[in-house]
C-alpha cells in the first residue's frame, strides 16, 4: 500500500476564496460540492480505492501531511492561502471518504497551500502524505508551559 495520494478536484470546478463574501447558502453550496468533488476524486483514484478497500471500515491513514496545491486559471498574480476555505471543504472531503479519521490537530498537519502550474479553468489538488508517531510530533508546536 502506498503511503503517498495525489488528489486531484476536476479543472472548473468553482472554488471558495476568502476575498469573497458570499451569501451563507451559496457559501455552503460551493462547500457541499468541493467535498463531494473530493470524496469522488478519492473513490476515481486507482491507489485511493485499493487502500481504502484494504483499510475496512477504518481510516486509511492515522496522520497525515497534506500539501495543498492552486493551479490557477491564468497567469495572474494569486495568493493561494486565499483558497483555504476551498482546501478546507476538501480536507473535510477525505475525512467523508475515510481516508482520515478526523482533519483536526492530531491527525493532519496542513494542509500547506502553494501556486503551481497554470491549468485552463484553474484547480486544486492535494498531496497527502501518511507519516509516523515521530515525524507527527516533529511537526508540532511545543510551547514551555
Amino acid at each position: 500500500m502506498t503511503s503517498y495520494f495525489t488528489i486531484a478536484l476536476p479543472p472548473g470546478l468553482p472554488l471558495l476564496n476568502s476575498n469573497q463574501r458570499p451569501h451563507h447558502k451559496v457559501k455552503a453550496k460551493l462547500t457541499a460540492a468541493i467535498r463531494a468533488a473530493a470524496m469522488e476524486a478519492c473513490s476515481e483514484n486507482p491507489d485511493m480505492r485499493a487502500a481504502l478497500a484494504a483499510a475496512g471500515t477504518g481510516p486509511v491513514l492515522q496522520r497525515a501531511y497534506i500539501l495543498g496545491v492552486l493551479n490557477p486559471p491564468s497567469r495572474r498574480r494569486a495568493d493561494p492561502a486565499n483558497w483555504y476555505p476551498s482546501f478546507k471543504a476538501a480536507v473535510d472531503g477525505l475525512v467523508d471518504a475515510g481516508v482520515l479519521e478526523d482533519d483536526d490537530h492530531t491527525h493532519v498537519v496542513g494542509p500547506d497551500m502553494r501556486i503551481g502550474p497554470v491549468i485552463k479553468g484553474g484547480r486544486i489538488s492535494l498531496y497527502i502524505q501518511a507519516v509516523d508517531e515521530v515525524t507527527f510530533a516533529a511537526f508540532q508546536w511545543r510551547t514551555a508551559s
